[in-house]
């Protein structure tokens, strides 16, 4: 390459319009810059060369080909540059003054590409497609994403030069090939950024590559980033490298309903996103269109007998990140072509277990108190900064309850980690009051947003559905690690953007003291919620908690009513215990809804449901929409 590493010269391109497929013939003269980073091209004319307009980075490069002559509008001397940008693939096409200018940029560019390492793919196209014809030049293939037809030059040399070990790129969205000891790597990329909290973590940077070592912890893995650095990453913070996980439009665990009320809050035509189908192994697309004012569409990507995805049985794809990036140009069935998933600008990265790999303790002097948010058994509840980062501060009111056996089980209780459960950060233990740091929920409890909402919400039985089916998945989570709650309540769960419920404070109710609280004699014991076994025996267990669960469903059914709202204490124990009465349905519970409660409700604890099974159902009368009433008015 000439004068080390740079090489110059002015010549055309032919416009990238990422958005769509190639239509108007639109060609800028440019100057193009090699060096051993990027090749960029600049604005200007043949005596002066102007800003930089464009650049792709060395390491990014799939192939360097030429085009075949006269396919590309007409033009010779074409040669074509494949990249990525993310997880997208794009092609630049340049037109060279001559024949012996395009073998020495192809050749140059190709040789640079790698030296940085660039993984080329094995074929390519020395055609092009076009809208006109509907297929490539160079073949019968109609798919715009359709593999290529010819050896790529690279892949021609490592054949030649007998190194089958170098293993070939994987398309999107397929598994990760074996490395070339024969050891599958766990290779995995970082979906949100991770500053290490304490020392033996590893920082993450969103879109580098990094090998877990050793994923025996849950939720913190050892890994090794790309300059050799090990140190424990959280798990919930990377994605392995094939996985759908990656994608922005992959919103794996959204109900109908939720991915209905996303896409209807971004209003834009063709906004869409892929979730899990109620069936396993399944999935679906759900897209937004302007027609009837505004609708969301759904989809089921299915499989042929190829094992192909595909939505319309003509456009088959091993991948539905290849099935994804067809429909963007393509609709081929659907109301319209897929355009962009819903905004996730400056969501919020997700919570750690803990603050770092074994970090339990918080030092006071990071902690900052704001403004009070409300008050609860334990105290005061303040939102409060730890280093920079929004969260919820306990301050707990000495003698309210056992520190000690808090502290023995807070390293514990800092590692429960669950999309729906409020993460437990730390603890404060060196200084008075005691503090209790966990994540922050922007819209408070469960039972103020059903209050406070109310009228809206008892016309969307959806809406109230995915909520109780968010807190059954939390309590899947505690139930599958036999974690009891204790204290399951609409105030005891939390909601924060895009309607998200998580159950908060599991587990400390056993750490209270107060005589009233553990004899249940008194008003500050959840009498209203708590079984049979629990009101006569104190006898606590996950089957107690799906009796709680059941009052809850009530709760959100009724807008936040108190359950037994004209009865007290006392006569709830002898209505429930003696009498083996229940609450009554709802006016805007629909009836299959309520058979649901009433299992929950089995005087007998080993009758009821467990929270795996209480999931399902209610999953499945959400997915199938099976559950008619007549709204109240």
């Amino acid at each position: 390459m000439a004068k080390a590493g740079y090489k110059k010269d002015f010549m055309m391109k032919r416009s990238q319009n990422k958005s769509t497929f190639m239509t108007k013939e639109n060609y800028k003269a440019r100057w193009f810059v090699l060096d051993n980073e990027f090749i960029k091209y600049h604005e200007g004319s043949l005596e002066k060369m102007g800003k930089v307009k464009g650049s792709i980075d060395l390491k990014s490069i799939k192939a360097v080909e030429n085009v075949e002559n006269k396919v590309l509008d007409n033009k010779d001397h074409v040669f074509q540059i494949q990249y990525s940008e993310g997880i997208e693939f794009y092609t630049l096409y340049v037109v060279a003054m001559s024949e012996d200018k395009r073998k020495d940029w192809v050749e140059d560019i190709r040789e640079a590409a790698m030296k940085k390492a660039a993984d080329f793919f094995p074929k390519y196209h020395n055609g092009v497609w076009t809208k006109s014809k509907g297929k490539y030049s160079c073949c019968d293939q109609v798919d715009r994403n359709a593999p290529g037809c010819m050896i790529t030059t690279s892949e021609k040399q490592v054949t030649r030069n007998h190194k089958p070990n170098i293993p070939l790129p994987a398309v999107p969205g397929s598994a990760s090939p074996p490395s070339p000891e024969g050891k599958e790597k766990k290779i995995f990329v970082a979906i949100f950024n991770f500053h290490p909290a304490e020392d033996g973590d590893l920082e993450l940077v969103v879109g580098e590559e990094y090998e877990v070592i050793d994923d025996s912890k849950e939720h913190w893995w050892l890994s090794r980033d790309k300059r050799g650095q090990s140190g424990y990453i959280p798990s919930n913070y990377v994605k392995r490298k094939f996985d759908l996980e990656i994608f922005d439009w992959y919103y794996k665990n959204y109900s109908r309903e939720r991915s209905e009320s996303v896409l209807k809050d971004e209003g834009r035509e063709g906004c869409f996103l892929v979730r899990e189908s109620s069936t396993p192994g399944m999935f679906t697309l759900s897209l937004f269109t302007l027609e009837n004012d505004g609708m969301v569409r759904h989809y089921h990507i299915k499989k042929n007998d190829a094992g192909k995805h595909f939505i319309s049985e003509k456009y088959s794809f091993l991948s539905i990140s290849e099935l994804i990036h067809y429909h963007k140009h393509n609709s081929a069935g659907l109301a319209t072509r897929l355009k962009a998933p819903p905004n996730r600008d400056g969501r919020s990265a997700p919570a750690t277990a803990g603050m770092g790999h074994s970090k339990y303790e918080i030092d006071a002097r990071d902690v900052v108190i704001l403004e009070e948010l409300g008050a609860g058994c334990f105290g005061a509840v303040h939102k409060g900064k730890l280093k920079g980062m929004t969260v919820a501060v306990k301050l707990l009111k000495e003698g309210t309850m056992s520190e000690e056996s808090f502290i023995e089980e807070a390293k514990t209780m800092t590692q429960l980690n669950h999309p729906n459960l409020v993460q437990l950060y730390g603890i404060v233990i060196k200084s008075r009051p005691l503090l209790i740091i966990t994540e922050i929920m922007s819209s408070g409890s469960l039972l103020t947003y059903l209050r406070r909402h109310k009228p809206r919400l008892l016309t969307k039985t959806a809406a109230l559905l995915d909520m109780c089916i968010q807190v059954c998945n939390g309590m899947t989570y505690l139930e599958n690690r036999h974690f009891i709650h204790r204290d399951l309540a609409a105030r005891n769960c939390l909601v924060g953007d895009n309607t998200v419920v998580k159950v908060a404070d599991f587990g400390l109710a056993r750490y209270v003291i107060d005589d009233e609280y553990q004899s249940s004699q008194g008003t500050k014991f959840p009498v209203k919620w708590a079984s049979p076994e629990v009101l006569s025996f104190t006898r606590f267990s996950s089957k107690s908690d799906v009796w709680s669960m059941g009052i809850l469903l009530w709760e959100v059914f009724t807008g936040g009513v108190m359950p037994y709202d004209k009865m007290k204490n006392v006569d709830v124990v002898d209505y429930v215990c003696h009498n083996r009465k229940r609450l009554e349905k709802p006016a805007a519970c629909p009836d299959k809804i309520y058979k649901v409660m009433m299992q929950c409700w089995q005087h007998e604890p080993d009758r009821r449901p467990s929270f795996v099974d209480l999931l399902n159902m209610l999953s499945g009368l959400l997915e199938t929409g099976n559950y008619p009433f007549v709204a109240p008015n």
